[in-house]
């Protein structure tokens, strides 16, 4: 197979995006229909891009869970990435990249927190702290070489992160003065595309045995989605991959996974973080604190959300059995991390429904909103 490009620039080296698009842009790779290599871009403190570049090998994902009722034990290698940089140290070499004809998508991981302006961004800065600014910048320096546009695919958790993304990014560009064209070229040349992704990633424990070989290891259960509405409806399906499907409406993946399985989480995390559980399979273990956590799902979530969405009922089954896979080491405090920026888009909006078509407030609800970290 000939060499290829670098064609997708990640803002973000997350656990997650490294065994969820990375992993799927490998398989890609190995298709008739390849996507290319990824460089990716870290923004937070740590030392995961040396790690990462120090291996070019690759890393692995350790997939287990069962599957249809099957147990599934396998390691997947991921070798799709070609280099990992520093964004406050090697901004230029990103500059660099989005001004090159093979570069074709980006895809993006800030969290819920990473949906807003930074007051003090300039457009000269190297980089802009915000994931609005960053993309500003950058795709005004593709616009400004006459290169064509790209395709977005952001994978924060937040409901039609395509179209809110872009607008983000055009209310920057006006703060900044990039001009009419400019923001035409954002908001009708650029595409947009809303996604949802699905799949519980976690680190290893620090006995695991790979590690000793593969510093980078990540582990994912055997379920994945990763859903995408493009914002154009003639957009054709830019990467294919079996855990992609190309929908014409995402609001009922959303929906069912941010309100269920991410709001589960988020509300274990308020109820019980500090309290002794350290892993989600330990407050699963407790029979008390399973009792209300189930609670809070079968009489106060599904309730809220069932006449929106079929297969609710069997959508949040089979959340409860994913949560139950003992072999993710699914720390609470890393579901804690912007705990606040969380609670108001997996609780607060079910909450708020609930008390318009019920009459009441969720006690439950309300207790895990009320409880800061």
């Amino acid at each position: 197979m000939a060499e290829l490009s670098e064609t997708v620039l990640q803002l973000g080296a997350g656990r997650f995006l490294r065994a969820f698009c990375d992993r799927f842009i490998h398989q890609a790779n190995a298709s008739s229909r390849p996507v290319g290599k990824i460089v990716v871009v870290q923004s937070t403190a740590g030392s995961r891009a040396d790690s990462l570049a120090s291996r070019p090998e690759g890393y692995s994902v350790l997939v287990r869970g069962f599957q249809n009722g099957e147990p599934v034990e396998r390691i997947d290698l991921v070798a799709s990435i070609s280099r990992a940089l520093v964004a406050g140290t090697q901004w230029s070499e990103v500059q660099r990249l989005v001004q090159t004809d093979a570069l074709k998508f980006v895809i993006s991981n800030a969290t819920e927190a990473g949906y807003k302006l930074a007051d003090g961004d300039a457009p000269s800065d190297a980089p802009p702290s915000s994931l609005p600014g960053k993309l500003a910048q950058l795709l005004h320096l593709r616009y400004a070489k006459d290169l064509a546009p790209l395709v977005m695919l952001p994978c924060e958790l937040i409901e039609s992160n395509g179209a809110k993304l872009r607008d983000l990014v055009v209310e920057q560009a006006r703060r900044w003065s990039l001009g009419e064209a400019f923001i035409d070229y954002v908001t009708n040349k650029t595409q947009w595309v809303n996604s949802l992704v699905d799949c519980i990633v976690t680190s290893p424990e620090p006995t695991n045995p790979h590690l000793t070989t593969d510093p980078n290891l990540v582990c994912a259960e055997p379920y994945q989605l990763w859903a995408q509405q493009p914002l154009d409806p003639s957009m054709p399906q830019p990467i294919d991959h079996p855990a992609i499907r190309w929908v014409s409406d995402l609001s009922p993946f959303y929906l069912r996974k941010v309100r269920i399985l991410n709001g589960l989480h988020t509300a274990m995390v308020a109820k019980f973080f500090g309290t002794g559980p350290v892993t989600v399979a330990d407050v699963l273990a407790d029979l008390e604190k399973a009792k209300w956590l189930r609670a809070l799902l079968f009489e106060e979530i599904v309730p809220t959300i069932a006449y929106r969405v079929s297969d609710v009922a069997e959508f949040a089954d089979q959340t409860w059995d994913r949560f139950r896979n003992v072999h993710l080491n699914h720390q609470l405090k890393d579901i804690a991390l912007n705990h606040a920026a969380k609670l108001q888009v997996r609780l607060a909006p079910t909450a708020d429904e609930y008390q318009r078509l019920f009459g009441c407030r969720p006690a439950k609800l309300d207790e895990a909103l009320a409880r800061t970290l």
